[in-house]
């Protein structure tokens, strides 16, 4: 009998990574402060009325070719290497998925990020992630970026949760996951999800998961970094940036976890308890 499947979803920069993911490789290679490069893309986004997230996608690949610095994927996958994370996140995955194992669950991790997918794909924990939601580009025969292929921005974010919950996981499929999916059809009901993610792009996923019965853990590095996620009621839990076993994060990732599987197990109780009652 397959277990039940719980999905943690994560935002990327500066939830799991200690900066955005552009700041470890690829903007020093440009000769560009972080600040700088981030206020060339709001500069970009007010005067060409465009999207942040496609914004700063046009602007790398700009000075991707002033600079003559690769974009493909192998590349972004090798910037991807000098990312750097939270203490205890390299071993969180293992512990986790332990913990849900005891449980009797199955824990799957998903990223949801504005970042591009191919740096998270050659990051030293993309490997522990069921399925990547990011930013991405289409490349011309000549290995050159011709055209953002996916753009993921901070309300867009939601689509994917709805991907998770239908598994409909190819960002191509777009009829399937509009269409009616029976409840006992889907894969990941919304209860069994856990979001995770710092601030203000995280706010919609957060919203939406806790509406359909699932969590949100807020994660910060100084705890006045995002406060409004406590005042406005968009999570469950406030907690440092410290995956590290017993840390705040833990214990909380821990409680969520034992919540659903008590409820799971209250439900199968309740459910064969008529079951016996039908058969007399």
């Amino acid at each position: 009998m397959s277990r039940p499947i719980v999905a943690l979803i994560y935002d990327f920069d500066n939830t799991l990574s200690t900066h955005d993911m552009q700041e470890f490789t690829f903007i020093p290679a440009l000769g560009m402060s972080p600040a700088e490069f981030w206020s060339k893309c709001d500069e970009i986004s007010h005067s060409r009325n465009m999207d942040h997230i496609l914004a700063y996608m046009y602007l790398m690949a700009q000075k991707a070719r002033e600079k003559g610095i690769d974009l493909s994927p192998a590349s972004l996958r090798a910037m991807g290497k000098d990312v750097e994370f939270f203490e205890g996140v390299d071993t969180w995955f293992r512990r986790i998925n332990e913990y849900g194992d005891s449980l009797g669950l199955e824990v799957r991790h998903y990223i949801i990020s504005c970042g591009l997918k191919a740096m998270i794909e050659g990051c030293p924990i993309g490997h522990e992630f069921h399925n990547i939601f990011a930013c991405d580009y289409i490349y011309g025969e000549d290995g050159q970026v011709i055209w953002p292929g996916v753009a993921i921005n901070y309300t867009s974010k939601t689509q994917f949760l709805y991907r998770i919950n239908k598994g409909v996981e190819d960002v191509g499929e777009h009829k399937k996951l509009n269409m009616y999916m029976p409840t006992n059809e889907r894969v990941v009901p919304f209860e069994n999800m856990i979001y995770i993610g710092d601030g203000l792009t995280d706010v919609p996923s957060m919203k939406l998961t806790r509406s359909r019965g699932g969590y949100a853990i807020g994660v910060y590095r100084n705890p006045q970094d995002a406060t409004y996620l406590v005042k406005e009621d968009r999570v469950d839990f406030y907690v440092e940036s410290n995956y590290l076993d017993g840390s705040a994060m833990d214990v909380a990732m821990k409680a969520i976890l034992n919540r659903i599987s008590a409820r799971i197990r209250f439900k199968e109780l309740s459910e064969n308890s008529y079951k016996i009652a039908q058969k007399k």
